[in-house]
């Protein structure tokens, strides 16, 4: 996308594991493994995914909280992927992060006032009425108090840290932030509380967010576009009700099918997807589709081809032999270089002769609860 605020191409991340006094290499944990995105300004878009899949080694990536391995990071026109501290440091002002746990963020030792004053001082911002003024202009606009100012992190509820947290993330009107789990440590009324205040800044402030949840219903409330993570890599990306109307990676299906659905008889009417085994290591990743040991519809080819993360006609990009729910071939289009389409990728593996329902001995299965 040309007008993109962020763009993600190919971004690895692989931490080495050492072995004996030499600290010899013999392995690495894939936490991130190829993923690429581009993010507009003014959008939001939601990062989900199982435990592990790599969604907030992600997110401190793109925030060059931690060195990526390879790739691409492009953030408002400036490749940072590499860059140096030195170098970077003038554009972490555009660039923040909002933690998940909002007990160990904040420092118990600091104020408030120092905490979400912190920015100013690191960075040498000067004020009109000075950074008190500033900070307590800052806290009333996240709904507290300006009389809080002097008070310690552990004097206030969950809630009211994770707004403090929101607060030091907003002292220096960033561009870009990076939502890890910002609700998940809360209750569901201060959830709501705290997803309509993000709502309220995006709109007031001109923000961009990145989403990183596993709450499915969050997720659809606040972001215009989801991608969804498994075992380092993106396996589906679309629009907000493409996804949750029509997906079409099984591991997307899965994860939608586990939402909980508060009608009685809608819930009966629905199939449960339960996936059979456990998420495989990033130590050791399944070759080709890294999904296709859990996959109740897996093939030969997807334990033999890997599958392109293709992009469709409508923007909805899948990265599976088998999509549910797509569209005639004549709307997909190639996205990467050597991509091809399960068509031919059966073609020239010769693994044609199983049905598209019928999936290899020991795989998972669908089950209807």
């Amino acid at each position: 996308m040309t007008d993109s605020l962020l763009s993600v191409q190919n971004l690895q991340k692989h931490f080495p594991i050492t072995k004996g006094m030499l600290k010899r290499q013999v392995g690495a944990v894939k936490a991130v493994d190829g993923v690429s995105f581009d993010v507009v300004k003014g959008e939001t878009l939601g990062l989900v995914g199982e435990s592990g899949c790599g969604k907030t080694t992600t997110g401190r990536l793109i925030t060059r909280l931690i060195e990526p391995t390879g790739g691409k990071i492009v953030f408002d026109g400036h490749d940072i992927t590499h860059m140096s501290q030195g170098r970077i440091r003038p554009l972490r002002r555009d660039i923040q992060m909002i933690f998940q746990d909002p007990y160990s963020s904040l420092n118990p030792r600091h104020t408030v006032g120092a905490i979400v004053g912190a920015p100013f001082r690191i960075q040498g911002v000067q004020t009109e009425q000075g950074t008190k003024k500033a900070v307590q202009e800052i806290l009333e606009l996240v709904g507290l108090n300006p009389e809080h100012y002097n008070r310690y992190p552990h004097e206030f509820s969950g809630g009211q840290r994770q707004r403090i947290g929101i607060a030091r993330t907003l002292a220096l009107k960033p561009k870009l932030i990076i939502a890890d789990e910002p609700v998940s440590a809360l209750d569901v009324s201060i959830q709501a509380q705290v997803v309509n205040l993000l709502e309220d800044l995006q709109n007031e402030l001109d923000l961009t967010y990145v989403v990183i949840a596993h709450d499915l219903s969050v997720v659809r409330h606040i972001s215009d576009r989801v991608a969804v993570m498994y075992l380092g890599k993106i396996v589906e990306l679309a629009d907000r009700k493409s996804l949750y109307e029509s997906p079409m990676h099984p591991y997307t299906n899965a994860l939608l099918s586990a939402v909980p659905i508060p009608d009685p008889k809608r819930r009966k009417d629905r199939e449960r997807i339960r996936l059979q085994g456990d998420v495989p290591s990033p130590l050791n990743p399944p070759p080709a589709c890294r999904f296709h040991t859990r996959c109740w519809k897996a093939q030969e080819i997807c334990s033999q081809v890997e599958p392109p993360l293709l992009a469709l006609a409508t923007g909805h990009q899948v990265a599976c032999h088998f999509p549910e729910n797509a569209p005639a071939s004549g709307d997909v289009a190639v996205t990467g270089a050597g991509a091809v389409t399960a068509e031919g990728a059966l073609q020239a593996g010769g693994a044609g002769d199983a049905a598209p329902g019928e999936g290899p001995a020991g795989k998972g299965t669908a089950s209807a609860s």
